[in-house]
């Protein structure tokens, strides 16, 4: 078992100074006992902590180091960016590149805003669909997560699944009235709201491929409903593909199902590692946000310098390299053998994936839910964790997140993490 001590050290410092010792709970290890990792450095593939371990990363801070850490082009970018400055609130030609693009890979979106984190672009894609529709509803699902928003912070997953506060203190009832939740992968749930509410609710926000129950596809059968009911119904139909965009495709999880959205929010890869989110869509609805319309929203560090150069340089590189097939041929090998592993060892486990996005739930059904989700052996799952961590891999500290494989990861790193998951699969029986 490697040493952690300065870790330690630093996690009880840091919790006389932050909350709980973590400015984020997905930061935390309280689903899986112990202490957090204070992490020094990234570098390709590879996590070094303080006390100098080296770890294979799956996490990718949450997704948006498709391309590894330290990406060469990216930082040279953030750091000519630097140079000229690090914020001006005004307006810069990057702006404008960065969400050319966006445009240009996601189909529905014909203007988009740029903000400062996913939830920023989950609460501010929201209003615009209240704005636009005059309608006060929302329609969420069970176990999907949308930024800490009040009104969306019911039954929501990732931390607060995790955490096992759904239903946030602070959260008042008046703020989540408007807030419809459902199960996910329920069609005839969602067709049962709109004969219900039809002419209150202003939209239906859903991650197309969930990735904060842990790694959830969408059936067919729910997409045709996603694709349906709103329009039929005067709602509009919102992505959430903040995790999902630019991951699981270029043009993002929409670009695959053969649903288009009335609204997208992005976030994570657009910024290369930078906080920045974003939402769009068509002109005629985005033209309602202000200067050009009455619906506000607003913020001094949108469109900040570094964030978009750094987002810049990561979607050149995307786009130029192509880099999904290789992503796509290396995240089924590692499902499968990660599948494998575990029937070998006798361990219940399923697979959920979506391109270089997946989860290994630890239970013996299919997820495609909340309520299959949260059935998962979570004490099972933190043994893995910890197992996986004393064999130099870094997995997401919670069985209900999604984890990801990058471009820096070689062939190698793959069969190796998968010789690694069958040593601690055989001790979990």
């Amino acid at each position: 078992m490697a040493a952690r001590e300065l870790s330690r050290t630093a996690f009880a410092r840091a919790k006389q100074l932050i909350p709980g010792g973590v400015n984020s709970p997905a930061r935390a290890f309280g689903a899986v006992g112990g202490e957090p990792l204070f992490i020094a450095r990234g570098q390709g593939a590879y996590l070094f902590d303080i006390d100098g371990n080296r770890y294979l990363d799956y996490v990718g801070s949450w997704g948006p180091m498709i391309l590894g850490h330290a990406h060469p082009e990216v930082v040279e970018a953030i750091a000519r960016a630097a140079r000229n400055g690090t914020s001006f609130g005004a307006p810069t030609e990057a702006e404008s590149e960065l969400a050319e693009l966006i445009i240009e890979a996601v189909p529905s979106v014909d203007k988009v805003r740029l903000v400062n984190s996913g939830t920023e672009a989950t609460m501010s894609a929201i209003r615009l669909a209240r704005g636009v529709t005059a309608r006060p509803m929302v329609v969420k699902f069970a176990g999907c997560y949308h930024g800490h928003v009040d009104s969306l912070l019911v039954a929501a997953g990732s931390s607060a699944a995790t955490l096992g506060v759904p239903n946030s203190p602070g959260v008042t009832p008046g703020t989540a009235a408007d807030t419809l939740v459902l199960p996910y992968n329920d069609p005839q749930a969602l067709e049962a709201a709109f004969d219900r509410h039809g002419q209150k609710i202003a939209c239906v926000i859903v991650e197309p491929v969930v990735g904060n129950m842990g790694c959830v596809n969408p059936t067919r059968e729910f997409l045709d409903a996603l694709g349906s009911l709103p329009r039929r119904h005067g709602a509009l139909l919102v992505f959430d593909e903040v995790m999902t965009g630019f991951r699981v495709a270029y043009g993002g999880a929409q670009s695959l199902l053969g649903v288009t959205p009335d609204l997208t929010t992005l976030g994570k890869i657009i910024g290369g590692g930078l906080p920045v989110g974003a939402y769009g869509g068509a002109a005629e609805i985005m033209d309602h946000v202000l200067p050009a319309g009455k619906v506000f929203q607003a913020g001094t560090l949108s469109g900040n310098p570094l964030a978009t150069a750094a987002g810049i340089a990561t979607l050149n590189v995307l786009r130029r390299t192509n880099p999904y097939p290789r992503l796509e041929m290396l995240s089924a090998r590692l499902a499968d053998g990660l599948r494998q592993a575990a029937a070998e060892a006798g361990v219940p486990a399923t697979i959920g994936r979506c391109g270089s996005m997946m989860t290994l739930f630890f239970s013996q059904h299919p997820v495609r839910d909340w309520q299959t989700a949260s059935a998962c052996d979570t004490a099972r799952f933190a043994r893995y964790f910890w197992g996986m961590i004393d064999r130099g891999v870094y997995m997401p500290c919670s069985q209900f997140e999604a984890f990801f494989v990058s471009a820096a990861h070689s062939e190698q790193d793959i069969e190796d993490t998968i010789a690694a998951a069958k040593q601690v699969l055989r001790g979990l029986v």
